[in-house]
């Protein structure tokens, strides 16, 4: 195992009716932004509980935070916090808005070019201070509830923000509150969830075996939850198990002292700029290629993912990964989220763009080894067009 550092500061608040609980969360004499996408969160009454939970308050609300948050529209929010000395911010919604939340609390105090927050990849930008922040989660899926990161829109490109400043101070996670999520979001948050720990298991064997056996039960939990939450919006139990696992998918705990990938993000990030694919639809679209194009770089581990999440041990090695890597695409397919590029509206001549915008954005050196040249991500690309 790796040498690693490991804090997580968020507190969790768990449950059913726990909106309530935010006037003893949030310090009494704050004046607090509280930020959201459409309208979904007036529409099913979430708002309503977030601003009665605040109490009396002074609150600010910014509303229209679009899915892969742009970066003029969280300027606009900046300039309102600024204007009116806000001083704690309340993202209420998915990955998107909780996103778009920490870069305006990374950007709020910056003192000089916003747009420089981007440009650092993941290692964390030179901001002195954040504003505070906290999240009312209505989407499982990403995990920005519990941790540090973000991803911005801007200019064409999708770009990560990476500080422990912008650990939330608490997440309040209800389950409840997303029953009313339509299931394409609710498919694409379980592709999410699975991707996320795929990127941080399915690397090179680094002795973490707490870590390995952690992201195997997450994996696992998703193949058994995904289809029942689906199928059964309101079955509490399920979708609590299913919020509560994709927060532990992208944590921290289970990417701690092991290899980390991200091929498949980087990647999948340009299909959503380029074409409007949903996030985790290009994450279902990607990942099988991946597999197949760096089945020697993985090959451990993908034996180990084989065995341990899909009880595949019949065959020689390239059999086994061969059906590890067909049954996540199943998986994947049995939610409802295709697989396929061409599935998607996209022309194999836009494939040419796809590998420029990877360059463009300094996208030449991934995986966990750091060997992924565009040469291999063409590869890739081809491979999950048909």
């Amino acid at each position: 195992m790796n040498n690693f550092d490991y804090r997580n500061p968020t507190h969790i608040v768990f449950g059913k009716d726990r909106l309530g609980e935010l006037d003893k969360l949030v310090p009494q004499d704050a004046k607090v932004m509280v930020l959201y996408g459409g309208g979904s969160v007036k529409r099913f009454g979430t708002l309503d509980k977030v601003l009665a939970g605040l109490g009396e308050r002074q609150v600010v609300e910014f509303a229209g935070i679009e899915p892969n948050p742009q970066f003029d529209t969280l300027m606009k929010a900046i300039e309102i916090v600024r204007a009116e000395k806000v001083d704690f911010l309340l993202a209420v919604g998915g990955g998107s808005v909780m996103d778009g939340t920490k870069f305006v609390a990374a950007a709020a105090n910056y003192d000089g070019d916003e747009a420089d927050i981007l440009k650092h990849g993941f290692a964390p930008p030179p901001i002195e201070s954040a504003l505070p922040l906290a999240t009312v989660a209505t989407l499982p899926a990403t995990g920005s509830e519990m941790n540090m990161g973000a991803v911005v829109s801007y200019q064409g490109g999708k770009f990560p923000v990476m500080h422990p400043l912008l650990f939330p101070q608490f997440s309040v996670l209800d389950p409840s509150l997303t029953f009313s999520l339509p299931p394409v979001q609710v498919a694409n948050g379980v592709v999410d969830a699975f991707v996320h720990t795929l990127e941080q298991y399915v690397t090179l064997p680094a002795n973490g075996h707490i870590q390995d056996r952690t992201a195997e039960g997450i994996l696992k939990t998703l193949i058994e939850i995904g289809p029942v939450t689906l199928a059964n919006p309101e079955d509490y139990e399920a979708r609590a198990t299913l919020v509560w696992a994709a927060t532990s998918a992208l944590n921290g705990f289970i990417g701690a002292g092991v290899p980390q990938d991200w091929t498949t993000h980087m990647i999948g990030h340009e299909l959503t700029a380029l074409f409007g694919i949903d996030h985790g639809q290009s994450l279902a679209i990607i990942q099988p290629s991946v597999w197949k194009l760096r089945k020697q770089k993985k090959h451990a581990k993908l034996l180990q993912y084989a065995e341990r999440v899909w009880d595949i041990t019949e065959g020689d090695d390239d059999q086994r990964i061969d059906a590890a890597i067909a049954k996540t695409r199943e998986f994947f397919e049995s939610l409802g989220v295709k697989t396929r590029l061409s599935e998607y509206g996209v022309e194999k001549s836009q494939i040419d763009s796809i590998v420029q915008a990877l360059e463009d954005h300094g996208m030449v050196a991934l995986s966990e080894t750091g060997d992924l040249d565009l040469s291999i991500s063409r590869q890739i690309i081809e491979d999950a067009y048909a």
